[in-house]
């Protein structure tokens, strides 16, 4: 059975990029352009818009990618379950992290899992944590490293790999910033949040536990930029720019780590649950069933 085309579009449904599918999928510009078009010409309708400046699903374009996402994922089970020995699976396997997350908390999976399961390729798919859930409910993924949600969706399967505080950061060098701080503490009326200027998260569970903390506080921090992930929090707060929150996981993975400094609060802020996510279907997929279980090996049942 021939998925290139599938695969493709699903390439490119997540790129929106003509260049970085051709790249990413090792095809030249115009067989990604014709693939395309055949695949229109086939289902008898626009699958993208597209301009010398940007790409766009249609409608269309949507329901086909979730068309594409349910076959490949169909097809990959069906291989597996027609595989006697599971050591010899073959096919592929989607991933979604943070880039903090590739490292700290991947990495050892992907050591095991190449060793156990050769035949299985892994592609990787990096940004914003707060996204993972998003996109493994549209079917974008087949696994996701993420937080776990305060309220799980019934189709979700999470696996719980570590807890990690959620941590309260400042610069770590003389800056306006310390400088508010130090006032603060030299008065004993702890941090100004009126004052100083906040760095937070757009979205996601840290959001929601940031906003609770200073709601039960009665305070209402000065919001200086509201930006997407946790590493560029942690940037913004590495140059001088302002306070924020972090998980623990982030800070002690962060290459600027020297430059920032950890702030006690009180109460602490609740832990950050971290594990991987699936769609209870997809798990029923040997090779999304074998990450998982690689993953369980090394994190849960090693406790």
């Amino acid at each position: 059975m021939d998925t290139r085309s599938l695969e493709l579009f699903l390439n490119l449904a997540e790129t929106l990029n003509f260049s970085r599918t051709a790249e990413q999928m090792h095809m030249s510009l115009s067989v990604v352009s014709r693939s395309l078009q055949r695949m229109e010409a086939e289902i008898g309708q626009r699958l993208a818009e597209r301009d010398k400046r940007s790409v766009r699903l249609t409608k269309a374009g949507e329901q086909f990618r979730q068309y594409a996402a349910r076959t490949l994922a169909d097809w990959q089970r069906l291989i597996g379950e027609l595989r006697v020995d599971d050591t010899d699976l073959r096919g592929e396997v989607s991933v979604y992290c943070s880039v903090t997350a590739s490292y700290s908390v991947l990495s050892p999976i992907l050591e095991q899992f190449r060793q156990s399961y050769p035949g299985i390729e892994i592609m990787l798919h990096t940004g914003d944590q707060a996204d993972a859930i998003g996109r493994i409910q549209a079917g974008r993924e087949d696994i996701a490293v993420a937080a776990r949600p305060d309220h799980l969706a019934g189709k979700l399967e999470f696996l719980t790999l570590m807890h990690s505080p959620l941590q309260f950061i400042a610069p770590g060098f003389d800056c306006a910033v310390s400088q508010q701080l130090r006032a603060g503490e030299a008065l004993d009326a702890g941090i100004p949040w009126e004052e100083v200027p906040f760095i937070e998260a757009e979205r996601g569970l840290s959001k929601d536990r940031v906003d609770a903390w200073f709601r039960q506080r009665h305070e209402k921090p000065r919001i200086y930029a509201q930006v997407a992930g946790h590493e560029a929090i942690a940037a913004m707060v590495g140059l001088g720019l302002g306070v924020g929150v972090v998980p623990r996981l982030v800070l002690d993975n962060s290459a600027i780590q020297g430059s920032l400094l950890a702030l006690e609060v009180e109460p602490p802020l609740g832990p950050f649950p971290v594990g991987i996510c699936a769609l209870s279907q997809r798990l029923e997929n040997p090779l999304v069933r074998a990450f998982w279980n690689v993953a369980r090996r090394l994190y849960v049942d090693a406790k």
